[in-house]
């Protein structure tokens, strides 16, 4: 029950589905597409239903440029615009350097400056 005109609305929720979009450092990657995330919880994640619709199975999911996990995905709704998809496995990624096949100095620096 709604006193406001259909347009209204419908301009009321684009805004509101834009201002998510423009907060939003969440983004899924799938190959060399990548989509802002809606909302987000620990089960699944919303998009777009326009960016979403043929999105494939295996994701990569990143915050910024940190890269949080690899996730295999199943579409599950479409509601007020947006596609919510669920999480069939999510693997979180290590934010550890891979093992070193040498002793490292303790002393040693972090980075060399390059010669002047």
């Amino acid at each position: 029950m709604s006193y406001l005109p259909q347009d209204v609305c419908d301009g009321l929720e684009a805004a509101r589905v834009a201002r998510l979009r423009s907060r939003s450092r969440m983004r899924v990657r799938a190959g060399e597409h990548e989509f802002v995330i809606l909302r987000h919880w620990s089960t699944g994640f919303a998009l777009a239903a326009e960016d979403a619709a043929s999105l494939p199975g295996r994701v990569d999911l990143y915050d910024g440029a940190r890269h949080l996990c690899q996730a295999l995905i199943l579409a599950s709704t479409e509601e007020g615009g947006e596609r919510v998809f669920e999480f069939k496995y999510a693997t979180p990624v290590a934010d550890t350097a891979p093992p070193a096949d040498f002793a490292r100095d303790a002393d040693a620096p972090v980075a060399l400056l390059p010669p002047a």
